[in-house]
C-alpha cells in the first residue's frame, strides 16, 4: 500500500505519507505502528495539501535538507498546491511556509519541495550509499498509530532492520526493511529512514495490516536519486 491516506490500497501496504501527482499503478498507505514519540527533530517537515481539510490538510512527512528545500515522496505531490509546517514535533504546529515549486525525481518515489521563504534550522544530511543488509535503521513520521486512526499528534520514531533491496511506488530502487520496534503506516509517506543519523531512504510503500509493529516497508533509495538532488537543490 502506498503511505498516503488519499491514495488508498493500490501497490501494497506500507508506510504512508502522501499521494502522487501522476500516480503509478497503486500503493497502500503507512504510518508508524509502535515506536515512540520524539521531543525534537529540527529537520522535520509536516507536508499539507492546500485543498484538503481533513486533519488540517496533513498528507505526508518530510525532511528539511536546505534553507528552501524539503525532501519527501513523489506520491505526496499535489498540483492544487502545498505548504509545510516546520519547527515543531506536534502535528499542525510550527511555522507555516508555502511551497512554490514541486520537483519529481526521474528515478523513483522521491520529490523536492521548494519553499517560498527560507527557514533557519538544522538540515538533514543525505547518504551517498544504501545501508548494509542487517543494519538497524530508524524511521520517522506523523502517520497513524494503528488501523484507521488519525495521524499521530506527535512525531514518532521506530527501529527497523534492513532486509535487502526492493522497488518503490514508482519502480525506483528502494530499501526493504522489517519493523523491530515499529513500522510505517498511512501518513508516514515521505518521511525519512536514517542510518547513523544520515537519511538513506524516503517512505514509499509497505505491507502492514495497520496493527503490526513488525510490518515491512520499502523506502525509496536516497542514493539512487542523489545526483538529481544535488543538481536540483544544490546539496
Amino acid at each position: 500500500m502506498r503511505l498516503a491516506r488519499t491514495v488508498a490500497v493500490v501497490v501494497g501496504a506500507a508506510a504512508a505519507l502522501g499521494l502522487g501527482v501522476s500516480a503509478p499503478a497503486a500503493a497502500d498507505e503507512p504510518l508508524i505502528i509502535g515506536g515512540t514519540t520524539v521531543d525534537s527533530a529540527p529537520w522535520g517537515a509536516q507536508v499539507f495539501w492546500d485543498d484538503q481539510t481533513e486533519y488540517g490538510g496533513f498528507e505526508c512527512s518530510g525532511t528539511i535538507i536546505a534553507s528552501q528545500w524539503v525532501l519527501t515522496a513523489q506520491h505526496c505531490l499535489n498540483k492544487p498546491g502545498m505548504h509545510v509546517k516546520v519547527g515543531d514535533v506536534a502535528l499542525g504546529k510550527g511555522k507555516e511556509v508555502a511551497v512554490d515549486q514541486q520537483q519529481a525525481s526521474p528515478k523513483g518515489d522521491i520529490a523536492l519541495l521548494h519553499l517560498k521563504s527560507a527557514v533557519d534550522t538544522t538540515f538533514m544530511k543525505l547518504a551517498d550509499t544504501d545501508p548494509d543488509n542487517g543494519a538497524t535503521n530508524q524511521i520517522y513520521g506523523w502517520g497513524r498509530v494503528q488501523g484507521d486512526s488519525p495521524p499521530s499528534d506527535t512525531l514518532k520514531t521506530a527501529d527497523v532492520k534492513v532486509t535487502g533491496d526492493s522497488t518503490d511506488a514508482f519502480d525506483g530502487k528502494a530499501i526493504a526493511s522489517k519493523g523491530v520496534t515499529g513500522s510505517s503506516w498511512h501518513g508516514d509517506s515521505g518521511g525519512p529512514q536514517l542510518s547513523d543519523g544520515v537519511q538513506v531512504g524516503v517512505c514509499s510503500t509497505g505491507v502492514n495490516s495497520g496493527s503490526d509493529k513488525n510490518g515491512t516497508q520499502n523506502y525509496a533509495s536516497v542514493a539512487n536519486s542523489r545526483d538529481w538532488i544535488k543538481k536540483t537543490a544544490g546539496v
